[in-house]
């Protein structure tokens, strides 16, 4: 597997088969065919055309479109089309940084073709020989999402209602027990974006991505359940697996690319160096007029 296979994974997907989701006259998402055709009952506070979904509530404000959507949610839950309710709240955006529109339960961005957003830290220790080593998480075999996969040291999506150092602390306390002095001292050192589609609807996301130096004298420990163990790898064992197929969670290998091209592991001799750096800003804003 190469590096680009990572961010040709990432960025499948066909328009063709959605339709736009629109809220107080924003496109802000796509929805499936089959899913619009099932939102276009009577009942459910949706005007639905050939082209597009519009949410129609009333009163047309954050609160009441959040309620209007939340409760079509819980329909959804209810008649299977939904898993089941996260209880984690992001925020509707129509672009990065603008007031939220609406909010909704994790558990239907993806159906709804939201834009999300996320944070992931990389957690490395620098040697006495001044080469790295990152540290890299296994997932629970319990998770929903890719179990078992190789993960970075921390990540997790933006809810509302949180900064993105406050999620961050929140994070990596829970899955690696991180101070929050220790915490804070990651580095934010840019984002990357994709636009992907699943097996539940289609997944505009983009990653904050942060450094993390640890102390030699670190050892991560995982309090909420997500994580299996832990490993410290030198960066040339971490380059190599990322190769290998089916290694990584799907987005996190995009990650550890970043991080190998920022520190100058992968360098402009790589064959595929340019498409590299450009493929990892595929998503949201940088995709064309389409997205």
């Amino acid at each position: 597997m190469a590096y680009l296979d990572h961010i040709r994974r990432c960025n499948r997907h066909d328009l063709a088969g959605f339709r736009r989701f629109q809220v107080a006259g924003r496109p802000v998402g796509w929805v499936r065919h089959a899913l619009a055709e099932r939102l276009a009952e009577p009942d459910l506070p949706f005007l639905v055309t050939a082209e597009q979904v519009i949410l129609t509530a009333r009163p047309d404000t954050p609160e009441g479109r959040s309620a209007a959507l939340h409760e079509a949610v819980v329909r959804l839950v209810e008649d299977g089309v939904v898993a089941k309710l996260r209880g984690e709240t992001y925020p509707v955006l129509e672009r990065w940084g603008a007031p939220p529109l609406l909010w909704v339960d994790r558990s239907a961005v993806a159906h709804f073709g939201i834009a999300a957003y996320g944070i992931h830290v990389n957690g490395f220790v620098r040697r006495p020989d001044g080469s790295l080593a990152m540290w890299i998480a296994r997932r629970s075999l319990d998770r929903s999402i890719e179990p078992g996969k190789l993960d970075n040291l921390v990540a997790g999506g933006q809810p509302i209602g949180l900064g993105l150092m406050e999620n961050l602390v929140k994070e990596a306390s829970e899955e690696a027990g991180i101070d929050e002095a220790l915490a804070r001292q990651a580095v934010s050192v840019g984002a990357l974006s994709y636009v992907m589609e699943s097996d539940l609807g289609l997944k505009p996301d983009t990653l904050f991505l942060y450094d993390l130096e640890l102390p030699p004298s670190f050892e991560p420990r995982n309090l909420d359940g997500e994580v299996d163990s832990f490993t410290l790898w030198p960066l040339a064992e971490v380059a190599a697996s990322v190769c290998a197929p089916d290694s990584f969670k799907f987005n996190c290998g995009l990650v550890v690319i970043d991080f190998l091209i920022r520190h100058g592991f992968l360098g402009p001799d790589q064959p595929d160096y340019l498409d590299l750096v450009k493929g990892l800003h595929l998503g949201p804003g940088a995709a064309g007029p389409a997205i």
